[in-house]
């Protein structure tokens, strides 16, 4: 096999690698070639994904498990997925074994309730993830563990718990000793201390800042880089992925798409300009199977390498039928016909959720309705892709920052009224744990479902993985509330109405899953609306967006490229979607109200 010309990040790394950045950047893709990379060197790694979405099992032809698992044809590498479920389920089991024997079903059954909520969930998969860092329950003798992790908003949670809960628990004489999330949270300070350590370290652990030569990802990439210093993770590097050259000089598509990366690259922010770089160019095929994996980092011209087909995934027809897509003008039609209702916008990080969020919502406001366009997405874009106002079109976020604060004054007032003042005290105590935030910000998207009973409300969603964590606290609160009525409303005429049954009535909810013409992009898409059909939540439609057949390019890398959106057009066609409408890759990113108009 011959030696690859590798990037910079994956040359002399450190024994941790941690790749994060804007959804759809390519995150996968990268840390999965340079650990393949590093084993093929020698080296013993481990790759773990820290998404809850993760396509790590596509992509190496691997399933996922909580566990390390060899990967078949390359000796050295092993992956696990930090699955929130199952680390949650663990989780339970080693409070419930701390009780003791004493303790009644009822009791124990109580304690179970307390565990069931995104709170539990978010604990138990850091736990994994600080144990990885602290150097616990790795046997591997590994020489590298590289991360793939979620979405930035989400990452940069997951990076800032090491910090918040050494402080909380320094701070918690009682040794959050609690029945609840926190209960056994104390044994485990001395991890959460090592994992702190260990990430602030320059020799032990590298971030890698993955973005596409874009203004925007660019822009997120460099917020990444200040939060990342101001806790601690100063030793960066950035990787540019994607870079493309036009081949066709006589292609306006191409050309303009090569202009507008270029201007990027030489306007990115002074954050970014003084870190080391790498540039990957883009390539001519998916980065799915071990031969294109190896090939995305090779030195060879982008359109010289071709993977041999990977098993699994239809080839294209040779001359497909074009996909029954309709254009998003006729979806802001027909949405703008009922009159009101919640529109949730979701899919895969960088698909472009918030661009067709955004432009719906134009779309209403020009055909006579009042909108609320909001955002669960802790990275907020929306008034980015705005960049202006427009009458009768009300834009928000739930800010996890502000609505924590909100509801811990809330709960102070209330709960804490009748209080003395150690009981407020050890209240408020119990309030400043990190897990508050996941409580406050489910009751705020509550509030923005309740709102879409007689107003339009367009809800940009976070990334695949952190909707279905918050899918997860919708869930058990129903679960929750249910039980606690179950018996009392009979006779009385009481009626319960829970955020999950409004999200499940089609009348009120309407889903729609944004994809890219890509394999991973739409198997996310395929598994999320598998996750929303399991909760009783069926997608209204789907959109494509970047469609590279919508352009009518010439250039051979692109046409190259089509290859791959024909199959992912003909798996959508084949039953996927009810609806579908697509959106052709534009030479220009649609930004300001005048540019999401002309879209629909």
């Amino acid at each position: 096999m011959n030696t690859p010309t590798l990037p910079g990040f994956a040359t002399a790394p450190t024994r941790f690698l941690f790749f994060t950045g804007k959804g759809g950047v390519g995150k996968t893709s990268l840390s999965t070639a340079t650990a393949i990379a590093l084993a093929d060197a020698g080296q013993q790694v481990l790759l773990v994904s820290t998404d809850a979405a993760s396509n790590l099992d596509e992509m190496l032809g691997v399933p996922l498990s909580n566990r390390p698992v060899a990967v078949p044809g390359v000796p050295g590498l092993q992956m696990l997925n930090i699955d929130p479920d199952t680390a949650a389920e663990a989780y339970r089991q080693r409070v419930l074994a701390q009780l003791e024997a004493r303790a009644s079903d009822d009791e124990r059954q109580t304690v179970r309730e307390q565990l069931s909520g995104a709170c539990t969930t978010e604990i138990a998969a850091f736990d994994e993830f600080a144990a990885l860092l602290a150097g616990e329950g790795i046997d591997g003798g590994y020489a590298h563990v590289v991360f793939d992790t979620a979405p930035t908003g989400h990452t940069l949670r997951l990076l800032s718990l090491p910090k918040a809960w050494t402080g909380f628990l320094a701070g918690n004489d009682r040794g959050a000793s609690c029945l609840g999330p926190h209960s056994g949270l104390k044994m485990q300070e001395a991890r959460f201390k090592a994992a702190l350590q260990a990430l602030s370290d320059p020799k032990l652990t590298t971030v890698v800042l993955v973005t596409r030569p874009d203004p925007r990802p660019m822009q997120e990439a460099a917020r990444t880089a200040e939060e990342l210093r101001q806790l601690g993770l100063a030793n960066q590097r950035l990787a540019v992925n994607g870079v493309f050259h036009a081949i066709s000089a006589s292609d306006p598509i191409a050309n303009a798409i090569e202009a507008l990366g270029r201007q990027a690259l030489n306007e990115m922010p002074d954050a970014l300009a003084r870190l080391p770089r790498d540039e990957v160019p883009l390539r001519a095929f998916d980065t799915v199977g071990l031969p294109a994996l190896r090939a995305l980092l090779d030195g060879a011209a982008p359109t010289s390498v071709r993977p041999e087909p990977v098993e699994g995934l239809a080839q294209p027809s040779p001359s497909p039928d074009p996909l029954p897509a309709e254009p998003l003008s006729r979806m802001a039609d027909e949405l703008a016909a009922i009159g009101h209702g919640l529109i949730m916008v979701m899919g895969k990080g960088g698909v472009g959720k918030t661009t067709i969020a955004a432009a719906l919502a134009v779309g209403l406001v020009q055909r006579g309705h009042s909108v609320h366009l909001t955002t669960t997405d802790p990275a907020a874009h929306v008034a980015e892709a705005l960049n202006g106002s427009l009458q009768d079109l009300k834009v928000g976020r739930i800010d996890p920052k502000a609505e924590t604060a909100a509801y811990i004054a809330k709960i102070m007032a209330t709960r804490g009224k009748a209080l003395d003042e150690q009981g407020q005290a050890l209240l408020l105590e119990d309030l400043q744990s990190p897990c508050t935030e996941e409580v406050a910000v489910f009751h705020a998207f509550s509030r923005v479902v309740n709102e879409a009973r007689s107003a339009f409300v367009v809800l940009d969603t976070a990334p695949t993985g952190h909707s279905l964590l918050l899918m997860d606290a919708t869930g058990a609160y129903h679960r929750q509330m249910t039980r606690q009525y179950e018996g009392k409303a009979e006779g009385k005429g009481l009626h319960i109405i829970t955020p999950l049954m409004r999200l499940q009535d089609a009348s009120m909810t309407r889903v729609i899953i944004v994809t890219l013409p890509e394999v991973t992009p739409v198997s996310q898409a395929a598994a999320l609306q598998d996750d929303l059909r399991r909760a009783q939540i069926e997608p209204w439609a789907w959109v494509i967006n970047k469609s590279i057949a919508a352009t009518g390019t010439t250039d051979p890398l692109l046409r190259a490229r089509l290859a791959g959106e024909i199959r992912q057009t003909e798996r959508i066609a084949g039953g996927l979607a009810k609806r579908t409408f697509v959106l052709p890759w534009l030479p220009e990113q649609p930004v300001g109200v005048e540019a999401l108009a002309r879209l629909v």
